[in-house]
């Protein structure tokens, strides 16, 4: 094996692929334009087929239209004829991907139009049996496939990936998503954890320990140990339930190393003045820098005002799969 040769082709497929982009981006015009309108409009659900390369690239493209908020599914041609064009409706869109634009296609379009389904094609033959019969024709061009033999398709189910991606996140953008929403989408894994809010992993109630400033340290003690899930920290307020101060766990029993420390000792007299703090709104990355920055383990969260809202205790971030690396 030449490493020279080795990396001369991996460098040629690249610049090929990109090629292929490039060109399905020159292309782009009026038919772009009107297959976003055709999804914003649609009243029903995108529906994304394909045969063999070109629909498992289109299974990624109706994976990114469901991950920013355009419903879809997809559907494989061949069962489609065989019973499972059932699952479309009148009222759905369907994008449908073929190189050459013949294949199954040819035969399951002529339904769809039927059924009166708008098509977006995305092929590289705009004069092609399928072409007809779709209302949006995208032409990623004819660049020569990445492959050596010229056969695998590479070059052309670049293009399309990348055009079906422009395809999503340009309806994306025209549906104005939210951060809040895309994150309703990705509850779980590490993108789920990067837009989680303070407010949806703070311990509330009994599990955030409260006291007032008045409260003497027998009484910290006591609701501490009260709470159901271990905890490390109370929090301190006043009449009003602002957050005032903090004592930890190691703050207590950093006090009673001294044996004069008195347990009827209000805790106003030894708490931990105007704690670090973060709104319920906040992302929780943002506690996890804070908790890390400062090398606390428990965290005030409050409210409009200031008010005590609940408590980040850093064992809750860990079992939810934060670490001490995100972010950094």
């Amino acid at each position: 094996m030449d490493p020279a040769a080795v990396l001369a082709r991996g460098r040629a497929v690249l610049e090929s692929e990109a090629a292929a982009i490039r060109d399905a981006q020159a292309r782009l015009g009026d038919a772009f334009v009107g297959a976003v309108r055709a999804i914003l409009a649609c009243k029903g659900r995108v529906c994304v087929t394909g045969v063999g390369k070109a629909g498992l690239v289109g299974n990624k493209i109706q994976a990114t239209l469901a991950s920013t908020g355009t419903l879809s599914y997809s559907l494989h041609p061949v069962e489609a004829l065989h019973g499972d064009l059932g699952m479309v409706h009148a009222d759905d869109v369907v994008i449908a991907l073929s190189k050459s634009g013949g294949s199954e296609l040819v035969q399951l379009l002529p339904p769809l139009k039927k059924m009166g389904c708008a098509v977006i094609l995305l092929t590289a033959r705009p004069d092609s049996p399928a072409a007809r019969h779709a209302d949006f024709v995208l032409d990623i061009g004819a660049t020569e496939e990445a492959c050596p033999l010229g056969l695998a398709p590479s070059s052309s189910t670049a293009a399309m990936l990348a055009l079906g991606d422009a395809l999503a996140l340009t309806v994306m953008e025209q549906k104005a998503v939210e951060p809040d929403q895309y994150a309703s989408y990705h509850p779980g894994g590490a993108l789920g954890r990067f837009l989680m809010r303070a407010r949806e992993i703070m311990r509330t109630g009994d599990n955030c320990p409260k006291v007032r400033q008045s409260a003497t340290l027998a009484e910290f003690y006591e609701t501490v140990l009260k709470a159901p899930l271990r905890a490390g920290a109370a929090a301190i307020v006043d009449d009003a339930g602002t957050l005032v101060g903090i004592i930890t766990h190691g703050d207590f029993f950093r006090l009673f190393k001294n044996r004069a420390t008195d347990w009827d000792r209000p805790v106003g007299e030894v708490m931990v003045r105007n704690p670090k703090r973060i709104g319920a709104d906040a992302r929780v990355m943002e506690a996890l820098e804070l908790m890390r920055r400062f090398a606390i383990d428990e965290l005030p969260v409050v409210a409009e005002g200031d008010r005590l809202a609940g408590l980040i205790d850093i064992q809750d971030l860990i079992a939810r799969g934060f670490t001490c690396f995100d972010n950094a």
